[in-house]
């Protein structure tokens, strides 16, 4: 072994042999489905149907919210300016930070601190979330996960909701999450609804996900989307055209009961 010897769980290599966290890919092919294969790669775990199932929502959740968002209209323009595919995906992607789907991480560190709170000092995951609450409102501080600029109610909030419930993944994180909201209501007199960000935090504190993987769920759920906006783009539109992030319209069909 040379000076620059290094390790890793991940991925072995052999000849006729791909192994991820120690199973044989081919082996996998067929046998778990792509969510569960995530939660394999990024956990060394091998997940259930029910991990499977809660993940495959968080990525369905998520995979596209119109045509304003920063990362379509990035994706697009530099689609329009000629580039290849992968150039208006990275550049897409590389609007996904604090702002733009990084409140998953940021709303998983609030549930963390609350559960950790809550135990810490004897108390119930609700007076936990009612004190930060108070805090953080007390400092000016922003409550991730919380309130939407389109949206009242987040239908996909809730179906997640749902499906914890259903899965058995509805522990005290989903607690903290529904807690803050109702802090929320009684602190400062309003509703401020649980967003799909909020809600996805809560699940993936469930699954045992740090909130350094939370903003990557977000971009795994996101690719499909802007890689069709990006075709669409590349497909439909006129090269360099001035694109009008308000001015559109929605020409395609509504399945409103499927």
């Amino acid at each position: 072994m040379g000076d620059h010897h290094w390790t890793t769980k991940i991925t072995k290599i052999e000849p006729n042999k791909i192994y991820v966290r120690g199973y044989r890919v081919d082996k996998l092919m067929g046998k778990v489905s792509f969510p569960q294969a995530i939660y394999l790669i990024l956990t060394g775990k091998f997940p259930d149907e029910r991990v499977g199932k809660m993940i495959d929502a968080i990525l369905v959740s998520s995979i596209d919210h119109g045509a304003t968002p920063p990362s379509t209209l990035v994706a697009r323009t530099i689609a329009s300016t000629g580039n290849p595919l992968n150039a208006a995906l990275a550049g897409g992607i590389l609007t996904i930070y604090k702002w733009h789907g990084g409140a998953i991480e940021n709303a998983m560190r609030h549930y963390i601190e609350i559960v950790e709170r809550a135990k810490s000092e004897n108390k119930s995951v609700e007076e936990a979330a009612h004190n930060y609450v108070a805090e953080k409102l007390a400092q000016k501080q922003r409550l991730f996960g919380f309130g939407h600029r389109i949206h009242k109610n987040d239908p996909r909030a809730a179906k997640l909701f749902e499906m914890a419930k259903e899965l058995g993944f509805d522990g005290d994180y989903v607690k903290a999450a529904l807690a803050i909201k109702d802090a929320i209501k009684s602190i400062k007199g309003k509703e401020l609804p649980i967003n799909v960000d909020g809600a996805i935090a809560a699940v993936l504190c469930e699954l045992g996900f740090p909130p350094e993987l939370g903003n990557a769920f977000f971009i795994m759920a996101r690719v499909p989307g802007l890689i069709a906006h990006i075709y669409e783009e590349q497909t439909t539109q006129k090269p360099m055209r001035v694109i009008d992030p308000v001015d559109h319209e929605y020409v395609g069909e509504v399945h409103d009961d499927e």
